[in-house]
């Protein structure tokens, strides 16, 4: 994911601002060491710092396959993550596999260390986000095939943003509502083309609050943990607003402001400070 969580307090200018801090393909200048580190530290496991200025010690390796997914892109080295991020994949492909034999497909999680990425998002740093493409996999080999060269799944939204491609089901609600149900589950990014279908959907809205309109997202999403409690160093995101996310603040993302491009500063804002505890994390062999 590319960009931060909205302000609580919701105004056009807000998102705007909030589009230019965290706009943002990053390079492996600003990367730095962490994208180069090739394994994860020993030690007990820790979420450190915030989703987008952060690392984890201690990260567990999600296995390439399991009951009811598989791990896709594994070249790019970002399959780590807080046993709680683990448990929570293993328990979704697990109904998933209830439900029928294709696989759910796991994107990126985090690189060995955390921190920044070179390429594709500005959070993910603190093992405690994942990516779920919203397209089930009939065979880890098909999976592994469709999605080589840096090729996606293909998007659900119909190409003018405004509304749900055929390929939108029941499969893809049901993997998306099983995910905003559990608990360990913070909050989810979805494109808002799905949000409004949703919130358009008969039945209990409650799970909708997790859910939260974002840029992209059109083709996977993106979930959040809460930080655990075996974190104390982990900085928690400020609370989601209270409803279901269904009401006026929903209307922004369809207007001509949402869809203009962001504008780029000419003067670059400097990178969040690191933690102390994860500099030193890069120092440990």
């Amino acid at each position: 994911m590319n960009r931060q969580l909205l302000p609580t307090t919701f105004t056009p200018a807000a998102l705007l601002l909030a589009t230019w801090l965290t706009a943002g393909v990053t390079g492996t200048a600003l990367a730095g060491p962490w994208a180069e580190v090739t394994a994860p530290s020993a030690g007990p496991t820790k979420a450190i710092g915030g989703v987008s200025s952060g690392c984890i010690a201690g990260a567990q390796t999600l296995p390439a396959e399991g009951d009811g997914y598989v791990s896709i892109r594994r070249y790019r080295n970002r399959f780590y993550g807080h046993p709680d991020l683990l448990r929570l994949v293993a328990d979704l492909a697990r109904k998933q596999a209830r439900r029928g034999p294709d696989l759910m497909m796991i994107g990126d999680l985090s690189q060995p260390r955390g921190g920044l990425m070179s390429s594709s998002h500005r959070s993910h740093q603190n093992g405690l986000d994942v990516d779920i493409w919203f397209q089930l996999a009939p065979s880890a080999a098909v999976a592994n095939r469709d999605t080589a060269n840096q090729a996606d799944p293909p998007s659900m939204v119909t190409p003018d943003g405004e509304g749900l491609s055929p390929l939108w089901g029941d499969d893809q609600q049901a993997l998306l509502k099983t995910t905003a149900e559990d608990p360990r589950v913070e909050r989810i990014f979805v494109n808002a083309a799905i949000k409004r279908e949703l919130c358009a959907s008969d039945g209990d809205k409650a799970w909708l609050r997790k859910v939260r309109p974002w840029f992209g997202h059109d083709a996977h999403f993106h979930v959040r943990l809460h930080c655990p409690h075996d974190s104390s160093e982990c900085t928690p995101q400020a609370a989601i607003p209270a409803g279901d996310g269904c009401g006026n603040e929903l209307d922004w993302w369809f207007s001509a402001e949402a869809r203009q491009p962001a504008k780029k500063s000419s003067t670059p804002r400097p990178e969040p400070a690191t933690p102390a505890a994860c500099r030193s994390l890069l120092s440990i062999n």
